[in-house]
């Protein structure tokens, strides 16, 4: 009964981390989407003219026909990763890394929040822009350090598949079945605040806030 109870904890943490980072990565990719109204016109009409205009239900077959939308999860995942930190990790022996010598015993924590910005690493890494994962072999899942918002190894982060479909879902249906409109007394896009706000996680400091006009099918 121990033993059932343990697995019963265990998926229920990977089950809420899974949906919690999912909706915070939601949150960010709409957020970043209004302001970038190319960007969001640009999806949306990828996303319509390849599963054409009488879809009445969203299935996990279209995500794989929808390029641009993964090139908009992944920008988002720079950006904006759940989690700014990963787990810590310990050097089980001694290393030298650029000059510093790092005893064993060391903790190590990685900050994915800078490396995604970082502009040794990325053109403009200030700015919201999909097209960059274009003919790129650079994703999400661990293989590549300079995007790593889930983690690497062992230790990676077992909620992420319940996180992508999450995203994935959750965006496609947004952006197939709602067009999006500022709310009234919001002149532009710049007007919308990209402060963040927590610590484990980082989530958008003000709660955004979009008209959604629902196209008729």
């Amino acid at each position: 009964m121990c033993h059932v109870f343990t697995y019963l904890c265990i998926g229920q943490d990977i089950f809420l981390a899974g949906v919690d980072t999912g909706a915070i990565t939601m949150i960010w990719a709409m957020t970043e989407l209004a302001r970038n109204p190319r960007v969001m016109k640009k999806a949306q009409e990828e996303i319509r003219t390849t599963l054409g205009l009488k879809k009445d239900r969203i299935n996990e077959e279209d995500i794989d026909k929808v390029e641009y939308l993964k090139l908009i999860i992944k920008e988002t995942f720079r950006l904006h990763p759940a989690l700014p930190f990963l787990l810590p990790r310990e050097t089980v022996s001694h290393v030298k890394i650029k000059g510093y010598d790092i005893p064993p015993k060391t903790q190590i924590q990685l900050n994915v929040w800078r490396i995604g910005r970082d502009p040794e690493r990325w053109t403009d890494p200030e700015d919201f822009i999909p097209e960059r994962f274009t003919n790129s072999c650079v994703d999400f899942r661990g293989q590549n350090f300079e995007l790593l918002p889930f983690g690497s190894g062992r230790r990676i982060c077992p909620g992420m598949p319940m996180a992508i479909a999450t995203v994935e879902l959750g965006l496609l249906n947004l952006l197939y079945f709602f067009d999006w409109r500022l709310p009234e007394g919001m002149v532009s896009e710049e007007d919308i605040d990209m402060e963040e706000a927590g610590n484990l996680t980082i989530v958008k400091k003000l709660p955004l806030q979009l008209v959604p006009v629902q196209r008729h099918l």
